[in-house]
């Protein structure tokens, strides 16, 4: 039977966009981060999740898939089960991709034990997760990190494959692109994606780059700039001050993106999933953050994990340089940027570290011999964490003897 899915676009990438797919509303009108920072969006937020409930109800779905944001989609799910619940039918199966940080934060896994009763299955992308949910209570299934995808995307344009899970971008077509001096110190800036983060980050960036500029006459500025029209807005003004000569790169442009990084000395970062692009990407990097002292002080005193960026999470050191809160100032940063630039061997340590890290973000062998005629550890298109949580979707209840059926098929449609 096919199966009709609606999928609520809580955490949209660029790439869902650019395959057709529409939201309901902008994402912007739900995309904020922090406690302080949340309150003024209150009543928008409540709207936007009753109009999605109605309109999950009026489209009858078989299976639900929530994507991130786990305040939103949590509260959607538990409302839209009450509505069958109320009307006395059958509910959709509820699948959530992405776990929420229960390892992050003081009592998190205490609050997993809930979700059983909204979520059928979770789709897991760290390592262990799945365990752990499954302890719990939550049946879950670790599928691989969706950022791997960006390799495979490069490698099916390419036609070859980069070994090691590397993110291999034309650093020299990107200089000639741009027309680039080739001494040029080349420095990549992700601010963010969130319109918070970047209004708060940028000015900070860009006085870092006012105290590099002397030491580093021949200093370029990336900035990659996220999809996102109010942060696209803000961008655009802002670079008419900037201090160093710089080069816009839209959100949504994998290939230009890891041009851009190849062709880079080092990134300066908002914490996020960019950090784990960079590692890919095997470009060295610094990682900031900053927000409202409300959202500080809430971080420094639930969180029970000692780093933000996940490079360093998964791996248990201090790998890539942070500068955190009342630490991320333009001294700081310029210092590390420093360092970094002229530090071959701190920057070789990130580079090994790297793959290191990389690995763990691959789905398990014990994945691999649930779904058979696969290979999950060679960069094969046909084989990505988006196929491994499709599949999972696709076989929910059904004996693994129908699940190489359901392979073929995907592999007829090119997935």
């Amino acid at each position: 039977m096919l199966l009709s899915i609606i999928l609520m676009f809580i955490y949209v990438r660029a790439k869902m966009s650019s395959e057709g797919m529409q939201s309901l509303f902008p994402i912007e009108d739900i995309s904020v981060m922090g406690i302080w920072e949340l309150l003024p969006h209150l009543y928008r937020i409540r709207v936007r999740l009753k109009e999605t409930v109605e309109a999950a109800a009026l489209f009858e779905p078989h299976v639900v898939l929530t994507v991130d944001s786990k305040g939103f989609s949590f509260r959607f799910l538990k409302q839209l089960r009450a509505r069958y619940n109320q009307q006395k039918s059958h509910w959709p199966v509820h699948f959530h991709y992405v776990a929420p940080s229960f390892w992050a934060w003081k009592g998190g896994e205490a609050r997993l034990r809930g979700l059983a009763e909204i979520v059928d299955h979770l789709l897991c992308i760290l390592p262990n997760e799945d365990k752990i949910c499954k302890l719990n209570g939550v049946p879950a299934t670790f599928v691989g990190h969706p950022v791997l995808e960006d390799v495979l995307e490069l490698n099916l344009r390419n036609n070859h494959i980069v070994p090691d899970w590397r993110a291999e971008g034309n650093a020299e077509d990107f200089r000639n692109k741009h027309v680039i001096p080739s001494g040029a110190t080349i420095v990549s800036l992700l601010p963010g994606s969130r319109v918070q983060e970047v209004t708060r980050m940028l000015p900070i960036f860009a006085n870092t780059l006012e105290l590099l500029k002397e030491t580093f006459p021949q200093m370029m500025t990336v900035i990659h700039v996220a999809p996102n029209k109010h942060v696209e807005n803000f961008i655009a003004d802002a670079v008419h001050r900037w201090p160093v000569p710089s080069v816009l790169i839209p959100g949504g442009m994998t290939q230009l993106r890891y041009d851009a990084f190849s062709a880079s000395r080092v990134a300066l970062c908002t914490s996020g999933t960019v950090a784990v692009e960079l590692q890919l990407a095997r470009l060295p990097c610094v990682v900031a953050y900053r927000a409202n002292i409300l959202t500080e002080w809430y971080i420094k005193y639930k969180a029970k994990i000692r780093h933000i960026s996940l490079p360093n999470i998964l791996l248990d050191s201090a790998i890539i340089p942070e500068a955190l809160f009342r630490f991320c100032t333009p001294g700081n940063l310029a210092m590390l940027l420093m360092n970094l630039i002229h530090d071959n061997n701190f920057r070789e340590e990130q580079i090994m570290a790297a793959e290191k890290f990389v690995k763990l973000l691959l789905p398990s062998e014990r994945i691999q011999a649930n779904l058979p005629q696969q290979n999950l550890m060679r960069a094969n298109p046909k084989y990505s964490p988006s196929i491994v949580a499709a599949l999972t979707i696709l076989n929910y209840g059904k004996p693994l003897q129908h699940v190489s059926k359901d392979i073929q098929i995907l592999k007829d449609l090119q997935l």
